[in-house]
């Protein structure tokens, strides 16, 4: 799993050959999610509403991105970083 992005202890990835919809993965603890690019919500898993939140406002900054590197992903593609939230 290509981590994108890592910031607050969580980390972001995406998976090559992952099913639809578009959507990236978060690991913060022992605290796993799946969340929707398009939608920004949670597909699967639980975060702590803090988490969730945090992810939400940096998945709304890098929504294009991701989506960009989800089709790097579905061409089997070297993704790129995305900036962290600060």
């Amino acid at each position: 799993m290509p981590e994108i992005s890592p910031f607050f202890g969580m980390i972001i990835t995406i998976n090559y050959n992952d099913h639809n919809p578009p959507h990236f993965h978060v690991r913060y603890g022992n605290q796993k999610a799946l969340i929707s690019i398009e939608k920004l919500s949670l597909i699967q898993g639980k975060l702590t509403p803090r988490a969730l939140a945090l992810v939400v406002e940096w998945g709304a900054l890098y929504q294009a991105e991701l989506q960009g590197n989800w089709d790097l992903a579905r061409q089997q593609q070297p993704l790129r970083k995305i900036q962290p939230l600060e």
